[in-house]
């Protein structure tokens, strides 16, 4: 019998269980792209198209040219980019060249950036000039040898990648000084290449792709270990759950996607790049998500089908004075990932676009996604939506064991998409793994009896005040629906007579909102325990580049 309920809430035509083996590596899944749709365009970057045939050429060469620094099948190479379009080049070309792909967060401190490269014992590294002073800082310390370093300008051709680059140089002085000595220039490196052959290694679908940093919230940042299948994996499950909307596109049109989220993030790399390069889809990368005017500048000369974004991208969009300016008539996937999607935003997206937001829910370790909403959902729901096609859920409780419907648990993974094991680190491992396969979450969910799963909270995100179990989420997600709230955080504060107490840090949308009107309204909606002890204004909330509020750093800022 299969034991999943779920599979109820599957629309037409999503199958129960993809077909991973069709695939021997993610360069296959590439090269047939780059054959199959050699002259659509790939990527839009600043107004400048690159083909898919293009993209071929390019880290054809750029692959040609890593295998002749004399690096070893396996070895890891580093990416520290914003989006554009040297970024899928160069994870083709990693790839290609039959090494490991080091996702950076282009905003890492030297001493983040140190961690990483010595951890995956990275050889060589793609960086882009902007951050060329950060490298410099910690170079020495590392395994690194090669480094390869881009220009914002590279890719936009002759006049117009001068000017870009002597903007961002000049003008905007986005590139600090700094010195590394035997860099070779992105340009320089594909046209050596280019002299060179590409010899293909054989890949086969249980070497590794990918080492996907994260836990950096939660002390050190662990690599997990993506293998090509787990992509492969992750990529057909989001193409087969897509399906319903993109079956309405069309067929003369070409899909296209707005890749807002950082490509250093799991969540674009899988369901932005990765998806699209699968299903010869146009991908509109946008180097800022935090420059909202910029992106809703670009969002306006496109016409686009589907927005992967996070809470906080969606909400400051819809709030934006130029939201209107963009035709959203097109959009018929708006996936929200990354943290939970509150009701508000949820609301205030689908009544100025359309399109309902389709929350779903997964980690670095899942390549990312796990769960999603029915792509034909027509209103928020509130949950994270039911497991993908080959995909295993279940609420566990500290001793391993399910816990029945509708009671809160450790939400466990299993499925061709999770990670083989941190980088490493076998005690990390075993700590996250079940017996049986599964991955625990460190996300504590209730899974109702249609199969739907709902997050609670963070396992270590839950505030205790007098023995009773508060979850921010819940505060948080009733705190932002008052009309005067923009956005709204929750931690646990210590506090003498209740062990902790709920603080509550909020940036307002109407500037005339009062303490006494925030406590009114939590006694309305929120029981005694639960409602905040202290409440604060602020600013802004401190937030990873993706967007997460970063619920820890207000926890230390008491």
């Amino acid at each position: 019998m299969d034991n999943r309920p779920w599979l109820g809430a599957y629309p037409q035509g999503v199958p129960a269980d993809i077909d991973a083996s069709q695939y021997a590596s993610l360069v296959q899944l590439m090269e047939e792209s780059f054959q199959k749709y050699a002259a659509r365009t790939a990527y839009v970057f600043m107004g400048k198209e690159v083909t898919f045939g293009e993209t071929d050429s390019l880290s054809r060469a750029f692959a040609a040219y890593l295998q002749g620094l004399g690096l070893a099948k396996g070895e890891r190479v580093a990416i520290m980019m914003p989006n554009c379009p040297q970024y899928p080049v160069a994870v083709a070309a990693i790839l290609r060249a039959g090494f490991v792909v080091v996702n950076v967060n282009p905003l890492y401190t030297p001493r983040e950036l140190e961690h990483q490269l010595k951890d995956s014992g990275s050889k060589a590294i793609v960086i882009i000039e902007n951050f060329g002073a950060t490298l410099q800082q910690c170079i020495a310390n590392t395994p690194v040898k090669h480094v390869v370093l881009a220009s914002m300008g590279d890719m936009l051709g002759g006049l117009k990648g001068t000017l870009v680059n002597y903007v961002v140089r000049k003008v905007k002085k986005m590139v600090p000084a700094f010195s590394l000595p035997g860099a070779v220039k992105f340009k320089d490196a594909i046209d050596r290449g280019t002299r060179g052959t590409l010899r293909k290694p054989e890949i086969r679908h249980d070497d590794v792709a990918v080492l996907q940093y994260t836990g950096g919230t939660t002390g050190v940042s662990k690599g997990a270990v993506l293998l090509h299948r787990n992509v492969i994996a992750n990529v057909l499950q989001s193409e087969a759950w897509n399906k319903p909307a993109t079956d309405k596109l069309d067929p003369n049109e070409q899909p296209t996607g707005v890749c807002a989220l950082p490509l250093y993030h799991i969540f674009a790399f899988t369901v932005g790049m990765m998806l699209s390069m699968r299903t010869g889809a146009k991908l509109i990368l946008i180097p800022n998500p935090r420059d909202l005017p910029a992106v809703l500048k670009e969002l306006s000369k496109q016409k686009f089908h589907t927005f992967p974004a996070v809470n906080t991208l969606f909400n400051g969009l819809a709030n934006h004075p130029d939201f209107n300016k963009v035709d959203w008539s097109h959009l018929k996937i708006s996936v929200g990932g990354g943290m939970a999607v509150t009701g508000a935003v949820a609301k205030l997206w689908l009544q100025k676009t359309g399109c309902p937001i389709c929350e779903g829910y997964g980690l670095s370790e899942t390549s990312p996604s796990a769960s999603c909403n029915p792509v034909t959902s027509t209103e928020f729901t509130g949950t994270i939506g039911v497991p993908l096609p080959s995909t295993f859920m279940k609420c566990i409780d500290d001793d391993g064991r399910e816990v029945a419907v509708g009671q809160p648990g450790e939400i466990a993974i299993k499925g061709p998409q999770v990670m083989a094991g941190y980088w490493q680190r076998p005690d990390e491992t075993a700590k996250v793994m079940t017996a049986d396969g599964y991955f625990k979450s460190g996300d504590i969910g209730i899974m109702d009896e249609r199969g739907y799963f709902k997050i609670v909270d963070r396992k270590k995100d839950m505030v205790l005040v007098s023995g009773f179990n508060v979850y921010p989420n819940e505060v948080e997600e009733v705190v932002a629906q008052m009309p005067g709230v923009m956005e709204c955080a929750v931690v646990g504060v210590a506090d003498d007579k209740t062990g902790e107490a709920v603080k509550l840090v909020i940036v307002k949308k109407d500037p005339a909102l009062t303490e006494d009107q925030v406590r009114e309204f939590c006694q309305a909606n929120l029981t005694g325990y639960k409602r905040p002890r202290v409440i604060e204004f602020r600013t802004d909330l401190p937030k990873t580049p993706v967007g997460k509020i970063l619920r820890r750093e207000l926890r230390d800022k008491k």
